[in-house]
Order: C-alpha cells, then structure tokens, then sequence
C-alpha cells in the first residue's frame, strides 16, 4: 500500500468497501474521489480483490486514496454471469473474513468504512471493531424504497402474483412513491428467491449501520428521501451523481491533439447538432440474438445516426446490418459522448449510473431495461419524469418488439422539432440544471458530502445498535 506521510492525529482514514462488479466499483469510487478533493487530510484505502486491482489499479486516482486487495471470491469475478448464483453467494460468504484480516494488517487506524449495501457483513464488521460504517446504496432511492417495504406487497396480495395475469396491476401504497406496475416491480427486482432474498437481506442490514449513502440526488426523489429521512434514526445522504463529472474539464483538455482524439470524437465532431443516437445496453447482460436483430434492421430502417457500443458477435451483427450511417466502439467514454453536442438521445439498459449520466448530460432516453433496478428506472424515466420513451412496453413483457415499431419509434424519438420531442427535452434540461445545480457550492450534493466528512472526522461520534 506504500508509506503515509502522515501524523495520526492529522488524518481521516476511510476503507472503501465496493462489492466486485464494474457497476458498483464506479460509484464508490467516484465518491472517493469526491470527498479527498474537499478536505485534504482525509486518507482512503480502496478494498478490492486481487483480480479487480489487475483491471482498474493503473486508472488515475488521487494521491490520497491507495489500494488494498483481498483474495478472489471466484477464480474469475469477470465470469460471474454465466453463474451468478454462485457469485452472489461467494460474495455473501467467503470476502468476510479476508476482509478482517486485511484490516487487522493496517497500521493506520480507521475513522469510518464506506461498504456497498450489497456487503451485508460489513455492517457487523465495523460493529465488533467500534467502527462507523457508511452502507453506501449503488441504485435509485425508489429501487431501495420498494424492497424497504416488501411486506406491504404481501399484506396488499400482491406477492407472489402471475405477472402475465397480474403485471399491469398497479401499486399505489409504498411510502414516498408515484404509482409503479407489478411488473416493473417483480418483473425487475423480486425475480427468484435469491435475488429476492440477497436485496431485502441487503436494505435490513441497513438499519445497523450509522449512515445511509445514496447513489442519487435529492431533487431527483425528493419524497423517497423524505419519507426514509422519517423512519430511520441515522443521517441519510443523497452524494449522487456518483459518477465522474468532476472530472469532464480534465478529460478533454487542450493538450489533447488530433492524433489522440478516439476516433469515436472525431466522427462525433462531424455530425449535426442533436443527430445521434447513442445505443449502449451496459457490460454485464444483452438481449437475445432474435431482439438484437430486430433493433438491427429497425435502427437501419429509422435512417438516424447513430454511436453504437457493441462486442464481439454483436459488433459484427451492428456493423453489417445497420448501413454506413453510424459508427461502432467496443467501448468509450460514455459521459463525454453524452455531452458531446451532437447527441440527441440514449439508447440504453437503464443501469442507474448511465441513466443519471443522460440526466447530466440533458439527454433524452428511450428504455429497454434487461433484469433488476433496471425495469423501475425505465418507470421513472418515462412516467415520473418524462423523459423518455419505451421500447420495452412493460418489465415483464417478453415478447419481441419488432423492427417496424423500433424503427418508427426511433424517428418519433430523435424528430427534435416535434411538439412532443420539445417538451421532453426541455423537462430533461430542467433535470439536468437541477442536478448540476445540487453539485455546486450549497447544493444538496454538496452539503450532504460536507455533512458526512464531518461527521466521521468527528472523534465524538459512537456506535450503537445490537447484533
């Protein structure tokens, strides 16, 4: 981990917990970052395990936040979907006590650990050790609110239920929320009983912990934040976007020369004012072959631009079926493209940290959510906020949508200048200067990461609870 210079006295030393997946590593550690650049003598050992140091420890970080890796849960975490079960149980049993004794190695003593929900034995972690724990929640406050109150859908009869009977039902009663569908509901999120159980099991453990985090922004759902502000006893933070928009003036900067540009950039520079159609459906899950076809030959059909992120099979599938009016990346920098002026929609999965870079970026979406949060997002995205358009009709509808309706979807979609298209991006650039704006000095961003900082350099603050 390397030498500290450092007095004991001087410091606030946090241990940053993330659970092993590309998604929840990002937001924490866009946290990390967040909180060393608003106080100097705050020092941060990121926990990852050995493989993840392989993938993410030579990215740019702060001098302040240094490593420390745990043994794989998994011989390779990078494969956990082809038996996610077995990851999530992995997760659940086997990073507990490495964890401890990495932190019985440290010669720094800890202020405060900052752990992803997820970690339901973090919390007990820091209970026997007289250390506060952080749980930092990596999704929307909606998402964490509706597993919150699992028992009012059994009180209400509306779990377990047939979705295909029962999914256009609507839920009405959860505390803090607008009305969602059944199967937005357990079509996403209460799909099997593992996935079930390792959520609820993951918010319950929350009630031990002496500070909630959350990935999302006050003024994105305030009435979720009020209501969970109500019930528990602790400080609940919204520290979102956790996402890396601090670093946007960095990225692109005028030491940047033609020959660096991607040439992702250069064919974006080129292109109309709000022409594009960015389409990224997330690393972790795709669509079927028979839907990727589908978006294919409708995409083609729209006659849009498009910026399509695509891999292997895939790439070459989007590369030979949509015409030469587009451009295909294995990758990019996603938030840049985003913000990128010739962008005029997001095609996208509905993972929560690319549906708040959309909101930052004032860009459009049209939703096909895959599985969990993903399906509640695409609600708000289009019922609550109205921001954007279905391509999936309902979270439990698996049926095709076929390349007629997404290629006329698509040109209602991207048409700017449609009394519709207006209103929409008008509502997401009024999203978009309220979430910018809770970022800036006395913002609720920015006053909810000051509130925390004090918080746990605070020698004062005790723990409590019962295990």
């Amino acid at each position: 981990m390397g030498t500290l210079n450092v007095e004991p006295s001087s410091y606030c030393h946090v241990v940053a917990l993330p659970y092993p997946g590309r998604g929840h590593i990002n937001p924490i550690m866009n946290l990390c970052k967040q909180l060393v650049s608003r106080k100097d003598d705050i020092l941060i050992t990121f926990v990852v395990t050995e493989e993840w140091l392989g993938l993410i420890g030579s990215e740019p970080k702060p001098d302040n936040i240094r490593f420390g890796t745990i043994p794989n849960v998994i011989p390779s975490e990078r494969d956990r979907a082809k038996d996610f079960p077995g990851f999530v149980r992995a997760v659940s049993t086997l990073m507990e006590a490495p964890f401890e004794e990495f932190l019985d190695r440290l010669e720094l003593p800890v202020s405060a650990i900052v752990a992803d929900t997820n970690l339901v034995w973090a919390v007990g972690v820091g209970y026997r050790r007289n250390i506060p724990v952080a749980s930092l929640w990596p999704k929307s406050g909606s998402v964490y609110t509706v597993i919150h109150h699992f028992d009012h859908l059994v009180k209400n009869g509306h779990f377990p239920v047939n979705l295909s009977e029962r999914g256009h039902e609507i839920v009405d009663y959860i505390p803090g929320m607008s009305t969602i569908r059944l199967g937005d509901i357990q079509g996403g999120l209460l799909t099997s009983e593992l996935h079930r159980n390792f959520q609820r099991g993951a918010v319950s453990s929350v009630s031990k912990a002496q500070f909630l985090l959350c990935s999302s922004v006050y003024e994105l759902e305030p009435q979720v934040f009020d209501d969970l502000k109500a019930k528990y006893p602790f400080p609940i933070y919204p520290v979102g976007p956790t996402i890396p928009y601090f670093l946007l003036d960095q990225t692109r900067s005028s030491s940047e020369t033609k020959t660096t540009v991607p040439d992702y950039f250069k064919w974006l520079d080129s292109q109309p004012e709000r022409s594009v159609l960015y389409i990224s459906f997330g690393s972790f899950l795709s669509v079927s072959g028979a839907q990727l076809d589908e978006f294919v030959a409708g995409v083609r059909g729209s006659g849009t631009r498009y910026l399509w992120v695509a891999r292997g099979d895939d790439a070459t599938k989007v590369k030979e079926g949509c015409g030469d009016k587009g451009f295909v990346v294995p990758w990019c920098d996603q938030l840049r493209v985003l913000c990128h002026p010739s962008i005029g929609g997001f095609w996208t999965h509905c993972g929560w940290s690319s549906t708040l870079e959309a909101i930052f970026s004032g860009v459009p979406m049209l939703t096909y959510p895959i599985l969990s949060d993903q399906m509640p997002n695409s609600k708000q995205i289009v019922d609550d906020w109205k921001i954007g358009y279905r391509v999936k009709k309902m979270g439990c509808d698996q049926s095709l949508v076929t390349r007629d309706e997404i290629s006329e979807l698509v040109k209602r979609f991207m048409d700017i200048e449609s009394s519709e298209g207006k209103l929409m991006r008008e509502r997401v650039k009024e999203l978009k200067e309220a979430i910018r704006q809770a970022t800036t000095k006395g913002g609720s961003t920015c006053s909810n990461l000051d509130a925390f900082i004090e918080e746990i350099s605070s020698d004062a603050h005790q723990i409590k609870g019962v295990f």
